[in-house]
């Protein structure tokens, strides 16, 4: 009897270890936090659903409390107990590198006036101080500044107030935005900064003056890209340093970072790359838009970036969660609140990330408390199914290189978000493959997506993936720089490859496993899409589009010339979004709809009916569909040779449809 109940606990510990932790499931709101206002944010809270409670008293971003923290600490410690009481988890906010005094333009003391030589600087000495009015949370008369993260006594002291919020018991501290000055106006082209301190590092790192050794956002210089990468490095270590002191005063707390940039151009500017960050934090949080701010104001090929950037993330995070502050509604004449919030939780939903939907464009308030409520609450019942881990099947993979994208960013992301758009268009199973999942990836096709550069140890983890029998399609520049940037005399992939250039820009090869497309598709059918895919969601434009053309064309080619065989398919327009994977061992799609969408017109999606599914199987199972904010429901299905097929009801939203 002790040895069975001794096996019975251990079975429990090991189920238990397996179930992700509370940040894969939150459903977030914010909150100011004062003392005072524990009890209102708890009954919110309550009342709305939300799991994972934002609280915002900012130790650190505010300069009395960055030097008297105490009564702040008092109020975390307050608002900790009380979540727990309920069962509940919270975080608080604290500013990176920014910091306000209020009131400084009447005050002998304020950041600046104290340590001018803690702030951030352009190239010509410009210190990075503003006031009120250049952004939306500095009130007049108040100094905003921006701190070199080399500062040491400034960052000894950002170190002990991490430590000492840790101590309190709160669930998580939540850094936002840890940037170089580039993003108010007039900062934008600076690539600060260029403090003694900061200046002072990268020549010891590189033995190179910053001032006078590199031309300023010049790709073609070596040293230039050096900065770049200074520049990433310096906020990724400084991230890791807030962890590590997160940990050791409370191993339980949550390292979360607020990230903007997507996965583009703007990382490489201000300097937080959500690539180098997610091994360093436990969760990102991304306020991320593409297309319009809010989900009010995206057209159908904006949502489509949406997605991959959000796929993009996932891919990124491994194993930790993915959280996006985003923003439905803000003042849209022609849009109801609640119409909007539901277009923006249902893609956050298929792409797996998790729901921060506030109040116009701050962090706090909900644009319809009502529609808050019945979307968490949907999302309680039903968190398995969008947050367990997605495990890919049968995918076509897309790489990222962030290399590539570090000094090519505009042509890469073009390339990598074009193919992206025609996989979920065409319902492709697709894996957004990294240098770090590139050795464990199993699908049997790979697309390079213009990626220039290439490090030694990624080309031979790319030649070990190809001598398993899987297929290469390379295009553009792949190959032909290397990791650090610089042209090289001989593209190795291509030479190892053998493929004959003289026989066209295009060279597919069945029999050798590789497609070679020197004009690259992917930013062909961006350029294509762009113009005229929204008037096709639209109907202002028949079917059979150049865009249409194109990408059915390629995928065809794809799938004809590398034998490509889906796991699951579904026959419906491309203005449907599909993501396919497994899901607690169930064959599972997600698919959100777009079709008829208008920035600042309509965000009701059009529609589908018909839509044929089909999952590959060789038993006997049966196919169900879970409508947005619906319940589960058995389809009518046959089998037809390999594949298990049903007609879903009528999408509008979005559903999950799966295989058990």
């Amino acid at each position: 009897m002790k040895c069975m109940m001794m096996s019975i606990l251990l079975y429990a510990v090991v189920a238990f270890s397996q179930q992700p932790e509370w940040t894969h499931f939150v459903r977030i709101a914010g909150n100011g936090l004062s003392a005072d206002k524990v009890e209102q944010i708890i009954k919110s809270a309550k009342e709305t659903h939300v799991f994972g409670i934002e609280t915002d008293n900012d130790i650190t971003g505010r300069y009395d409390s960055f030097l008297m923290p105490q009564e702040k600490l008092d109020a975390i410690k307050r608002m900790a107990l009380r979540a727990h009481a309920e069962g509940n988890y919270s975080f608080v906010y604290i500013a990176g590198l920014e910091c306000i005094t209020a009131n400084a333009e009447k005050s002998a003391h304020s950041f600046f006036k104290d340590h001018p030589d803690w702030v951030q600087r352009d190239i010509n000495g410009r210190p990075a101080v503003f006031g009120g009015g250049t952004a939306f949370w500095i009130r007049p008369n108040d100094e905003d500044v921006w701190i070199s993260p080399y500062a040491a006594e400034w960052r000894k002291i950002y170190m002990e107030r991490v430590r000492q919020i840790a101590a309190t018991g709160i669930d998580g501290i939540y850094v936002d935005i840890p940037y170089w000055m580039t993003h108010f106006e007039g900062w934008e082209d600076t690539w600060a900064s260029f403090d003694d301190y900061t200046v002072q590092a990268f020549k010891e790192q590189t033995g190179l003056n910053a001032k006078t050794d590199l031309k300023l956002g010049d790709f073609s210089d070596a040293n230039f890209r050096k900065w770049v990468d200074f520049r990433i490095r310096t906020i990724t270590d400084f991230m890791r340093e807030i962890d590590r002191n997160v940990k050791a005063v409370n191993p339980d707390c949550k390292t979360i970072a607020e990230i903007y940039p997507g996965p583009g151009a703007d990382a490489v500017i201000v300097g937080a790359d959500i690539y180098r960050l997610y091994p360093v934090v436990d969760v990102i949080t991304h306020e991320y838009s593409a297309g319009g701010y809010t989900a009010a104001e995206r057209d159908p090929f904006d949502w489509f970036t949406f997605m991959a950037g959000m796929y993009t993330f996932r891919a990124f995070a491994g194993e930790k969660p993915s959280w996006m502050l985003s923003y439905s509604w803000d003042q849209q004449k022609n849009i109801k609140p609640a119409d909007a919030m539901k277009l923006l939780a249902v893609s956050h939903l298929m792409a797996g990330t998790n729901i921060w939907d506030a109040q116009g464009h701050v962090m706090s308030g909900s644009n319809d408390y009502d529609m808050r409520a019945k979307i968490f609450k949907w999302v309680e019942n039903n968190q398995n199914m969008f947050y367990l881990k997605r495990k890919a099947i049968s995918p076509v993979g897309v790489y990222f290189s962030p290399k590539t994208r570090d000094y090519f960013a505009d042509s890469f992301m073009e390339s990598f978000y074009g193919f992206l758009h025609m996989l979920m268009q065409e319902h492709i199973e697709f894996q957004i493959v990294t240098p770090r999942t590139l050795s464990t990836f199993s699908g049997k096709i790979l697309i390079l997506p213009d990626v220039k550069c290439l490090s030694k140890n990624e080309l031979q983890r790319i030649k070990s993936y190809y001598k398993k029998g899987s297929a290469l399609l390379i295009s553009g520049e792949t190959g032909q720089y290397d990791r650090n940037g610089a042209r090289l005399p001989n593209n190795d992939l291509l030479t190892w490859l053998k493929v004959d250039l003289d026989e066209g820009k295009t060279v597919l090869s069945p029999k050798n496993r590789y497609g070679y497309y020197a004009d690259c598709p992917g930013s062909l059918y961006f350029q294509l899409a762009q113009k005229d895919f929204n008037a096709a969601a639209w109907s202002e434009v028949k079917a059979g589009t150049a865009a249409d053309d194109f990408r059915e064309s390629f995928i065809g080619n794809l799938i004809k010339t590398f034998k490509y065989k889906a796991a699951g398919t579904i026959e419906a327009s491309p203005f449907i979004s599909m993501q396919l994977a497994k899901v607690n061992g169930k064959k599972t799609m997600f698919l959100a709809n777009f079709k008829g969408v208008r920035a600042k017109q309509n965000v009701v999606p059009t529609g589908e009916k018909n839509i044929k599914v089909r999952f590959e199987t060789g038993k006997e199972q049966h196919i169900f569909a879970r409508q947005f904010l619906g319940e589960k429901k058995e389809l009518e299905s046959e089998k037809l040779g390999d594949y298990l097929v049903a007609v879903l009801p009528e999408i509008q939203w979005g559903t999950v449809v799966w295989c058990e």
